[in-house]
């Protein structure tokens, strides 16, 4: 029987809304339909300035980005549905990750915030929503991050290969997905920048929002001394659990670690490639050793010469989930959807090996879809 739930996901890259239309039919996962809204250019610059390390804002501005941001995660279901030709009353929840505006799982008082009001998304678009997925597991002492690795395990698991699926998105992450036979637990974390850094660089130097393709990148020579020493960074060599986020590896970190104005900015550029490739690949060898096949998914597919980097430093098949079933861009927002199917029928979302949580968890809070 078709049991539908719709996706929504904004990740640190800032680029739009995607929204997913899943339906888990028979526990079979299936993609129905997708959307994408791109973020206008003020809305990302309004994130990314509520998003640094060291901001100062107003709950003025906080409130009203959070308000602003229901409204288009709704306007982006009601797009979905309408290009689906689907009615709400057929959708089971919604599930909404929200905008990440700031992850600190490793303070004092751990918290992880997103914004993106789901009081807003259920009022408007009358289908029970499911979101604030990431604080209940922090507060089971996880890290709240990754979430994605439990819905990994469920459409990309049951192989007689052993997988790694690396999601590159602002930041990236990794889910270890032994082989069938195996008796290995699951395991993921974030390995460190995803595409923040190599974004971040070229909107300083050449006002884009991404360097497609890496063509900037490819102009540049990397400077591999100074890679190594970025790579001495604490978190690289802490042990999983762990997460970070985009106020961790901001360009103020970049700067803290060497005079940046000594190097050509393309060079530069080359080397936050080879920094994003080689933190993941170490990562792999590290934690899955016996690694037959990785998976990519996430914005990162989209850069040819960090795949190539990337290619270059393992020594197993590298390819796109695409070649498993599901497109790359489409992986995180059907997990949503998966995650708030889990919620709704009373299900841990969370494994609790990879956020480091106390025990597994159901995840978020359920905001009604119809008044009464």
């Amino acid at each position: 029987m078709s049991e539908l739930y719709i996706g929504l996901m904004s990740g640190t890259s800032l680029d739009g809304i995607d929204a997913a239309l899943v339906d888990f039919d028979n526990d079979s996962i299936r993609l129905v339909d997708f959307e994408f809204q791109p973020f206008s250019h003020e809305i990302k610059t309004v994130i990314q300035q509520l998003s640094k390390a060291d901001a100062l804002i107003s709950l003025q501005d906080y409130g009203r980005l959070d308000t602003l941001l229901g409204y288009l995660f709704a306007e982006a279901v009601h797009s979905l549905l309408a290009k689906a030709n689907i009615q709400a009353a057929s959708i089971n929840a919604i599930g909404s990750h929200g905008q990440t505006v700031y992850h600190a799982p490793d303070s004092i008082l751990p918290f992880s915030l997103q914004m993106g009001d789901p009081n807003i998304i259920a009022e408007k678009t009358a289908i029970k929503t499911v979101a604030d997925f990431r604080r209940r597991d922090i507060a089971a002492k996880g890290q709240g991050a990754p979430l994605v690795p439990a819905f990994h395990q469920a459409v990309f698991g049951g192989s007689n290969k052993h997988r790694c699926i690396a999601n590159i998105g602002g930041i990236a992450n990794i889910t270890v997905l032994p082989a069938s036979s195996s008796l290995v637990p699951v395991i993921g974390f974030d390995t460190g920048p995803g595409n923040t850094l190599i974004d971040q660089w070229i909107q300083r130097h050449k006002h884009c929002d991404y360097d497609l393709n890496g063509v900037w990148a490819k102009t540049g020579t990397i400077n591999y001394e100074w890679v190594t020493a970025l790579m001495k960074d604490a978190y690289f060599t802490a042990p999983a659990p762990k997460s970070t986020g985009k106020e961790y590896f901001s360009l103020d970190w970049i700067e803290r670690q060497c005079a940046v104005d000594r190097y050509r900015p393309e060079d530069i550029q080359s080397s936050l490639c080879y920094l994003t490739a080689v933190s993941l690949c170490e990562a792999i060898k590290q934690y899955a050793p016996a690694t037959e096949q990785v998976l990519i998914c996430g914005g990162g597919i989209h850069n040819d010469y960090l795949l190539q980097l990337i290619k270059q430093n393992l020594s197993c098949q590298v390819v796109s989930t695409e070649e498993v079933g599901i497109h790359p861009d489409h992986v995180e927002a059907m997990a949503f959807a998966w995650l708030a199917r889990q919620t709704i029928n009373h299900l841990p979302g969370n494994l609790k090996q990879v956020t480091g949580a106390s025990h597994a968890v159901i995840l978020g809070g359920i905001y009604q879809g119809i008044s009464i």
